[in-house]
């Protein structure tokens, strides 16, 4: 892995082991940056911060081998990814605005990607998760992830299962909450259709009427147009002498007709001409028939309005027009259909949340069961573990309980509390020494005895977890003497099947390791290339020997320091 720029690390190359790698150095030298270099190729959150003051930006590159045909594989060659002899080339680089930009086997690639091939690939313990396993919901969340299937499974339709009865639940809350609500609406909806539905209008039914009304309104008059417009194209009966439009157009087309033999121009107008005497006879007979059934009927008129007056009624408080009025109908019947159906729908919902909480109730008892036994195996994995870690006479159990609740479900015969995992409350206890009742964790173990018994759980997740690569960042915090000197033994015992790669200050740990790593400032406090070094032969008992006394050039550290790396050599 090459680190540049980031945090106080200039320009550093960090050569890892595939046992056991241990990464030392002075506090503030720069060991949790090669953490956070891990954690960026692995997908984690970029920050601005971590960009070296002065740089554009950071930059982390690393080459990660990967199991052929793994999950890991098919996952990044679906991204485009190519793979180098075995390996994948994977870089992250940060701006200092905090852009950030991920590549992976050649291919630009979203971030998220290299988040997915982290679980597949490495799994990440830290001083985080012992505080997070304090936390009763971490604990049993832990349990699940050690049961596997025999858990997952039936979390999985319990969940289903929880979310539809939190959806069915709420709806019939609602329904029955605001029953009064509905009731008024429901009201308000039946009034007006049936103030609708007595007038019973028709889509359009308003323009028609307002035209009608306009005619009526002024018959007189266009009785009296009609009848002068007619006179004026057919002539007046009652005036022989009179002269019509008729008439005269008449005249001029026989006036045509006697010369129209003698020029094809004058015999197309004569044929025009005719062409108007038919139009205006047409039109005449049209005026005479309008004139004939034009209706002055007063009391026609007052229907008129009249009808046009409850139409209006209806259109200013139930839309723009006859035919929004019609829309609006047609919502509210359905509305009203479902407002109506309440009853009905409580009544289904209340039966189909009765069935839910028995089967959240049947599924609360296997998650219970399962997870009673996985607690079993759990326990006595990490009791086991607590033997190598110089406790060899703590036993740690769990206590598995539910809370009675007369809301709740029914589980073993007792109607307990439930949530979105299940009714039950996981609690990791330990007993320190025989004897001693055993204690929730937070408050039976002394800090050193916690750092063990979490030390223990992580070891024990790691036997269980199908990843390569297994990265401790000072877990071991807490501890010393030959409990140290135990978990050093015990992680490079881990190393045998897995890379194992410890950040820690203990040189009971570093002195198991194949392979311990020294980061170191330079005189300006930066990490350049030089600044993470393999530590070997005189170099790495030098390192022990200040992380034993202080003092690089002590005799008795330095004879210390020596006989740590034998007990490890005799050990390996």
């Amino acid at each position: 892995m090459r680190i540049r720029s980031l945090g106080v690390i200039d320009d550093a190359v960090v050569e890892l082991s595939p046992g056991f790698t241990a990464v030392t150095g002075e506090t503030g030298a720069g060991k949790t940056m090669v953490v956070t270099s891990l954690g960026l190729l692995l997908g984690g959150r970029a920050d601005a911060a971590l960009v070296r003051i002065g740089a554009k930006n950071a930059v982390v590159e690393g080459r990660i081998a990967v199991p052929e045909g793994g999950a890991a594989v098919v996952r990044a060659e679906e991204a485009g990814a190519e793979l180098d002899d075995g390996t994948l080339l994977v870089s992250r680089t940060v701006s200092a605005e905090g852009r950030s930009r991920a590549h992976l086997g050649g291919r630009s690639v979203p971030v998220g990607l290299l988040a997915e091939l982290a679980d597949e690939l490495v799994a990440v313990h830290g001083q985080t998760d012992q505080q997070g396993l304090l936390k009763l919901s971490r604990q049993r969340q832990a349990l699940d992830r050690y049961a596997g299937y025999a858990v997952a499974v039936p979390l999985g339709k319990y969940g289903e299962a929880y979310k539809r009865l939190r959806a069915v639940s709420a709806e019939l809350e609602q329904i029955t909450t605001r029953a009064r609500e509905r009731a008024q609406e429901a009201d308000l909806l039946r009034f007006g259709l049936e103030e609708i539905a007595a007038v019973e209008p028709r889509a359009g039914e308003d323009v028609e009427l307002a035209e009608e009304a306009e005619r009526l309104g002024h018959a007189e008059a266009l009785a009296s147009a009609a009848a002068l417009a007619h006179s004026a194209l057919a002539g007046d009966p009652e005036d022989p002498e009179s002269v019509d439009a008729g008439t005269l157009v008449a005249g001029a087309q026989r006036a045509l007709d006697a010369v129209r033999a003698h020029d094809p121009v004058l015999a197309a107008l004569t044929d025009r001409i005719g062409e108007i005497g038919i139009l205006l006879r047409d039109v005449a007979g049209e005026l005479a028939g309008y004139a004939d059934d034009l209706d002055a009927d007063p009391l026609r008129l007052a229907a008129v309005e009249e009808r046009r007056a409850a139409l209006t009624g209806l259109v200013r408080k139930y839309g723009e027009d006859v035919s929004a009025v019609l829309e609006w109908a047609e919502r509210s019947a359905a509305r009203l259909t479902e407002l109506d159906g309440d009853d009905e729908r409580i009544g289904e919902l209340t039966t189909e949340r009765d069935a839910l909480r028995g089967e959240l109730g049947v599924l609360a008892q296997e998650l219970t069961d399962a997870r009673t036994e996985a607690a079993e195996r759990f326990a006595a994995a990490v009791t086991a573990e607590l033997a190598s870690l110089a406790m060899p006479h703590a036993r740690v159990s769990f206590d598995i309980r539910q809370t009675e609740d007369p809301e709740g479900v029914e589980v073993g015969g007792r109607t307990v509390a439930y949530g979105p995992a299940g009714a039950d409350e996981v609690e990791l206890l330990l007993a320190p020494h025989p004897g001693a009742p055993p204690r929730p964790i937070a408050k039976g173990a002394s800090g050193g005895e916690l750092s063990r018994v979490m030390l223990a759980v992580e070891v024990v997740f790691a036997g269980t977890d199908p990843v390569p690569t297994y990265l401790f960042d000072e877990v071991d915090a807490g501890v010393g003497g030959k409990a140290a000197v135990e978990i050093g033994r015990r992680l490079a015992r881990l190393a045998k099947t897995a890379q194992v790669v410890v950040v820690t200050h203990l040189p009971q740990v570093a002195a198991f390791a194949d392979r311990q790593l020294l980061v170191e400032k330079t005189h300006d406090g930066s990490v350049t290339r030089s600044g993470v070094k393999v530590l070997e032969g005189e170099d790495r008992v030098r390192e022990l020997s200040r992380m034993l006394a202080g003092q690089e050039n002590s005799e008795t550290a330095r004879a210390h320091a020596e006989e740590l790396l034998a007990t490890a050599r005799a050990d390996a």
